[in-house]
C-alpha cells in the first residue's frame, strides 16, 4: 500500500525550511497475546525525503494507524541522511548490500532509463529524487527487509570528491571517462 503525502514542517522541527514528501510503504497489523485474548496494534513503515538527495525511513507502532504513521514520520525525519547523487539524477557507482537475508543490487543508469525497481524500492527512489537507476532485490520480498537493505546500500555510496580526498588524488584521476 503506497500513500503519497507532503510532510508539513512542525514547529518543533529543527531542520531547514524545505518541504518533505512522505510515502507510506507498509502497514502491518500485529497481535500481542495477553491474558484474556489478543491485543492488536499497527506497525507502519514510512519513507521521507526532500527529492534532492536527503532521505530517511522510520518505523512507528501504535494502536491506531494514524498515530503509528505520525511516530514513523518523526522517526524518519530524525534518521535522515544525504545520498551523493551524480548530476542529481543517478548514483555515482554500483552498490551491493545485505540486511538479514535480503540483498539489493543498485546500478547507475544512463539518462532516460527511468527507475527500474520493485515496489518498496521505487518509493524510496521517488522521495530521494533519483530519476535513472536499475535496482534488484534478491531474497525475501518483505518491504521492511528490502528497505533496510536499500538504506544500508545508499549510506555506503561515496562521492568521487570524498574518495579523491581520501586517496590524495584529483577528482579527474578517480572518475573514468563518461
Amino acid at each position: 500500500m503506497i500513500v503519497h503525502g507532503s510532510g508539513k514542517k512542525s514547529s518543533g522541527d529543527n531542520s531547514s525550511g524545505s518541504d518533505y514528501s512522505e510515502i507510506l510503504v507498509s502497514v502491518r497489523r500485529v497481535a500481542k497475546v495477553v491474558n484474556g485474548g489478543r491485543r492488536f496494534s499497527f506497525s507502519v513503515l514510512v519513507v521521507v525525503g526532500d527529492g534532492k538527495g536527503r532521505v530517511g525511513c522510520g518505523l512507528g507502532k501504535h494502536a491506531e494507524v494514524s498515530d503509528a504513521r505520525i511516530k514513523a514520520v518523526n522517526s524518519a525525519k530524525k534518521n535522515m541522511f544525504r545520498v551523493h547523487l551524480r548530476e542529481s539524477r543517478t548514483l555515482h557507482h554500483d552498490v551491493k548490500s545485505k540486511f538479514c537475508s535480503g540483498r539489493v543490487v543498485l546500478r547507475a543508469a544512463r539518462p532516460g532509463t527511468g527507475v527500474i525497481a520493485g515496489g518498496s524500492m521505487r518509493s524510496v527512489f521517488e522521495v530521494l529524487g533519483v530519476q535513472d537507476v536499475v535496482a534488484k532485490s534478491i531474497g525475501p520480498s518483505g518491504s521492511h527487509t528490502v528497505v533496510h537493505a536499500l538504506f544500508k546500500a545508499l549510506s555506503s555510496i561515496q562521492s568521487p570528491r570524498h574518495i579523491a580526498a581520501k586517496r590524495g588524488k584529483r577528482v579527474s584521476e578517480i572518475i573514468e571517462k563518461r
